[in-house]
């Protein structure tokens, strides 16, 4: 009886055998495509990631278990690079993701839609390029995206705005082109509206809520300073063509003048 009672607790004391192969498979590929210069990742290993969990324990800097699952993975300001990696969407219980404040490259992965629970993107403050995926739209549960400080390109799409639980939206200061969609820009009926704070810093970007485009025309005093230039110029080419004709009329003048003593009989 006391052997078996020993037995259990040992049991107990163990981490669970058993993990989820899609979990494992995340957290590999990530490791792989992720560059981490300062070792603040240095428990992130391969037999980390065959048992990163244990219920609601994890054995994983940045990540939080719910129920032997990847719920959250909040890995901000470690000075990362390299580029986040497609496999990232086998964490399919993944609910939070955070990736701000560091130096991650590449573009935004489509396959992201396959996490069917996100509520939460965070990836702002990187060097991401490329376009926001319209597929981010399949991720029904997602109320936060912040994109803000990167090098995004391209418009806005306008899928986002069917998001219904979208409560906090941040495209500011990429390389955004073309309008706001107005399913973001100009919501209606109770969902959240999104302010000019939300778009700035995209030179190409207008619509509402931005304030109007600035027109590219001249000021009144380049204007004046034209004209009076103009005028300028066209008195000195004017007063140069007089002193022309005036030369060429006082020596055809002379000429004549020449040709006409010739004729005249001399007293």
């Amino acid at each position: 009886m006391g052997l078996l009672i020993v037995l259990l607790l040992t049991c107990a004391a163990l981490p669970w055998a058993s993990s989820d192969p899609s979990d494992e498979a995340c957290l590999t590929h990530l490791s792989q495509t992720l560059k981490d210069p300062l070792k603040n990742l240095q428990n992130w290993t391969k037999s980390t990631f065959a048992n990163p969990c244990s219920g609601f324990t994890s054995y994983l800097p940045g990540a939080t278990c719910n129920n032997g699952r990847i719920y959250k993975l909040s890995l901000t300001n470690l000075s990362l690079q390299g580029s986040i990696s497609p496999f990232l969407s086998n964490c399919t219980n993944l609910q939070s993701l955070d990736l701000s404040s560091n130096s991650i490259s590449g573009t935004i992965p489509q396959d992201l839609q396959y996490l069917v629970n996100l509520a939460v993107l965070n990836l702002s403050s990187n060097r991401l390029e490329g376009e926001i995926p319209a597929q981010l739209t399949l991720c029904a549960y997602l109320n936060v995206i912040d994109l803000h400080d990167n090098l995004l390109t391209g418009q806005i799409p306008q899928e986002l705005g069917l998001l219904a639980r979208l409560s906090a939206f941040d495209v500011s200061y990429n390389k955004l082109s073309g309008p706001i969609p107005a399913s973001l820009g100009n919501r209606s009926g109770a969902l959240p509206r999104f302010n000019a704070t939300s778009f700035e810093g995209n030179k190409d970007l207008y619509g509402y809520p931005l304030p109007p485009m600035k027109t590219k025309g001249l000021s009144v005093l380049a204007i004046v300073g034209i004209g009076l230039g103009s005028g300028l110029a066209s008195l000195v080419l004017s007063f140069t063509g007089v002193c022309i004709w005036l030369k060429i009329t006082e020596e055809k003048m002379a000429a004549e003048e020449g040709k006409v003593s010739q004729y005249m009989p001399d007293y």
